[in-house]
């Protein structure tokens, strides 16, 4: 099996009562952790904006933009 890997790291604040709604809906999803949730969550908020995101149900499927485990997304543009 090829390795999973997330070249780039967010590192985000939230307030408790956001944090506790984001681990509300993990244990309600049964995500397998918050990086976990988080993704589905982004997945499916660019969803709703006409993205495609694929679904999977292992914590390695769930990358924000569906591409193949160890085929780093293309970066056309970049801005942090």
């Amino acid at each position: 099996m090829g390795e999973l890997t997330r070249g780039e790291r967010l590192q985000i604040m939230l307030a408790d009562d956001e944090l506790d709604a984001l681990d509300n809906w993990r244990f309600d999803k049964r995500m397998p952790s918050r990086a976990a949730a988080v993704r589905e969550l982004l997945k499916r908020g660019l969803a709703a904006e006409g993205f495609i995101a694929a679904r999977g149900s292992k914590s390695k499927d769930f990358g924000v933009l569906g591409e193949e485990v160890g085929k780093p997304a293309s970066r056309k543009s970049r801005s942090r």
